[in-house]
């Protein structure tokens, strides 16, 4: 195993890239019911494929090539990686020194461009890219506007925005009328939250200076005991986080809904951590880089078991998290017995998801091989 990792090359990750979009292709066209749809605030965004761009730090605990000091004053490194908000996949990654810039342009063009290259072609027309502040560069966003005018593509982006001093000036602007109530999870009215478009407010010369079209977008909200707050922030007693976007349609409490269940791209990176990001095995950069692809596949496994596996009597295992699907699922004591010429698994009757786990093999055999 040791060797293989070694032997890795970017021109062979490059060959298993290419093998996992097209064996996701496959996957994707046997979905019962199709792709899963992206829930916000109680609805869903019907065909829109949402793609999240986070990056994360993995901490080393020892010597590593290109391992460095972190703003967080811990030791490692610095991925990046993108995952699909409707299946859970873990589209593509990028292994970064610990001292990595958050807002690196190039960064997040290269992993953003390998994990549009893994969705399948069919639903690359509805594209919604999701980020926080990290993504509010200049580069970024003028390239995401540029992807959008691709023919038969639709790429819709909504990112963090600095709160700076300028617009802080204009969020003073906006009169009490025009804060409408934000949304919860559910759709529900947020209580202790407003949001306002600051778009109209701004100096047409600075929003000149950013992509045609986009809209900037504040939240205000009753700050949680004990948060720290900016001095502009203790001055009215509010908590204030901005967002752009390109979207045109749509209300704004919907749109701010929309951008903030980019945290669920956190519970991605737990998971994967759960599945091998958490530490990285070697001191070369080059085995680490092959680490970071075989957990990438390790997330797609788990999602495609959920998928098309924990259907049915089978669905009980489709909410565990890695660490529950483990110990259900794939740690079960079974036993492998061969008798006429047949190879039969055998389950403890005494395993409480013995049933369900049938079911996912029933599931799995299912499947038709690719054509």
């Amino acid at each position: 195993m040791w060797r293989t990792l070694k032997s890795m090359t970017p021109g062979r990750r490059n060959k298993i890239a290419a093998a996992r979009a097209r064996v996701r292709r496959h996957v994707w066209a046997q979905l019962p019911g199709g792709i899963p749809a992206s829930k916000v605030a109680g609805t869903d965004l019907a065909d829109v494929i949402v793609l999240d761009i986070d990056a994360t730090i993995v901490i080393a605990h020892s010597e590593k090539e290109n391992a460095a000091a972190t703003f967080k004053r811990s030791f490692g490194y610095r991925p990046i990686g993108v995952w699909c908000d409707n299946t859970s996949e873990f589209l593509a990654a990028k292994l970064r020194a610990g001292n990595a810039g958050s807002n690196t342009t190039v960064d997040h063009i290269e992993v953003l461009t390998e994990a549009i290259a893994q969705v399948p072609g069919t639903h690359r027309k509805k594209l919604l890219i999701r980020s926080d502040g990290a993504g509010s560069s200049h580069g970024l966003l003028d390239w995401l506007t540029e992807q959008g005018t691709v023919r038969g593509r639709s790429v819709e982006y909504s990112v963090g925005f600095a709160i700076t001093g300028k617009l802080r000036d204009v969020i003073d602007l906006v009169p009490k009328k025009i804060w409408t109530p934000a949304l919860d999870a559910d759709g529900g009215v947020r209580e202790g939250g407003d949001v306002a478009e600051l778009t109209g407010l701004i100096d047409p010369k600075v929003l000149a200076k950013w992509p045609a079209g986009m809209r900037v977008i504040v939240r205000r909200e009753c700050p949680h005991p004990g948060a720290q707050l900016s001095l502009f922030e203790e001055r009215d007693g509010w908590r204030y986080e901005a967002f752009v976007t390109n979207t045109t349609a749509g209300q704004l409490a919907f749109l701010e809904a929309r951008h903030r269940a980019h945290a669920r791209v956190e519970d991605r990176i737990r998971h994967a951590k759960d599945s091998g990001l958490g530490r990285f095995p070697s001191r070369e950069f080059n085995i680490n880089q092959t680490w970071l692809m075989i957990t990438q596949i390790a997330a797609d496994l788990t999602a495609w078991t959920r998928l098309l596996g924990c259907i049915g009597d089978a669905a009980t295992l489709a909410t565990c998290e890695p660490k529950a699907l483990r110990y259900r699922f794939l740690h079960v004591p079974a036993r492998l017995a061969h008798s006429a010429r047949r190879r039969r698994l055998k389950i403890p009757e005494s395993w409480p998801w013995a049933a369900a786990i049938v079911a996912v093999f029933g599931n799995i055999a299912a499947i038709p091989q690719p054509a």
